[in-house]
């Protein structure tokens, strides 16, 4: 079996979708593996050190026509596919809501398509879970951005020219990359408030040193996946009414609220940004599903009456070794857990609850109801 990973097609994305501590566990398999050349580049990894540990430097033609198995961390083109053998599979990243195409395109030509966006939220399909890798990592680099951007320090600071006081953040949204950005944003000496439409979270919120904002929606909750679910629009107004106070406190703001496969709600509005003090900085980690922020703009810093809106995509590269890591291990363990040595080929199950939420085309056949 030929397993090829390939480089990213967007420049902003510096992951890779292997990582030289990883590699091993792959290579172990008894599988010959291809790279794109380059794929190192973003994280000053070299071709000469992979093809040291074994691997196969190629261009990204030769990986698409020889791989029985490709990794990538961005969708592949419709032309792509077209050069991929009958029968192949393609695991990664493949934002499926966004890319039909792409999912009509295997079909047609025959080629497994697994989304590692859609791995179940079950203990065991934790290490592959790329979502939440990813959000992690986000998280800590939302608070690091929005440090850089601020005009004052983090902690409070005890100086002969007089005291700091501690900036104060508001982390909107507790997933994985709520509870991140609040640690982290703890662990730099910031005062650290948090909101979510789940109670439940409370108790976590506090166990990281930051105070839990309680805001009185009705009846929220959250889905058997772990996620919040959505609001009704006089929910969400609310919401926003009653944060802004918050908000206008605060040095840094961070919003993470994102819904899979949706816009992602605005939970911060003009006027809300209005009552902030200049200098203040506004995180929004949705930009690229929408933005939680008006007026925020992917890869753009927009002032407005002095306050600071942030939008970053692809927020994880900025982080790009540990990223790939994360990345390279959340794949491997999907290739380790359904390899068939004997067969020297995947054993798709369907029986499995992770083969059968993330396998969205099998052979001809699109097995997910909200593709067909």
């Amino acid at each position: 079996m030929i397993i090829s990973a390939l480089k990213s097609n967007d420049p902003k994305d510096q992951r890779s979708p292997i990582h030289p501590d990883t590699i091993n566990t792959l290579t172990d398999l008894g599988v010959e593996i291809y790279f794109e050349h380059d794929i190192g580049n973003g994280i000053n990894t070299s071709n000469s050190l992979f093809e040291k540990m074994g691997l196969k430097g190629a261009s990204r033609e030769d990986c698409l026509k020889k791989s029985d198995l490709i990794i990538s961390n961005q969708p592949l083109k419709i032309s792509e596919i077209e050069e991929m053998k009958s029968g192949a599979c393609l695991i990664g990243m493949v934002n499926p809501f966004a890319n039909q195409e792409l999912i009509q395109a295997c079909a047609k030509h025959k080629i497994n398509l697994v989304s590692m966006e859609f791995i179940p939220r079950i203990t065991r399909a934790q290490k592959m879970d790329v979502l939440s890798s990813q959000a992690n990592l986000a998280g800590y680099a939302a608070v690091i951005e929005s440090a850089k951007h601020l005009s004052t320090a983090l902690p409070m600071m005890m100086t002969a020219a007089g005291t700091l006081k501690p900036a104060r953040v508001f982390v909107i949204g507790v997933g994985v990359a709520g509870l991140q950005a609040i640690a982290t944003a703890k662990r730099l000496g910031a005062r650290v408030e948090a909101f979510d439409t789940r109670d439940v979270v409370e108790e976590q919120v506090n166990s990281l040193g930051a105070k839990f904002v309680k805001i009185d929606l009705g009846e929220t909750g959250q889905t058997d996946q772990g996620y919040a679910k959505e609001l009704t629009p006089e929910q969400v107004q609310k919401q926003k009414d009653l944060q802004s106070d918050v908000c206008a406190r605060s040095d840094i703001v961070i919003t993470t609220a994102q819904l899979f496969g949706r816009p992602a709600p605005q939970l911060i509005d003009n006027k809300t940004i209005d009552k902030m003090k200049p200098g203040s900085v506004i995180f929004d980690m949705a930009v690229e599903s929408g933005g939680n922020v008006e007026g925020s703009v992917a890869d753009e810093i927009i002032v407005r009456n002095g306050v600071k809106i942030i939008g970053i995509s692809n927020l994880a590269s900025s982080v790009s070794n540990h990223a790939s890591l994360a990345l390279s291990n959340n794949y491997i363990h999907w290739i380790k857990d359904f390899y068939d040595k004997d067969k020297a080929s995947i054993n798709f199950d369907f029986n499995d609850e992770i083969i059968k939420s993330s396998v969205l085309v099998y052979e001809n056949d699109i097995l997910n109801e909200r593709f067909k």
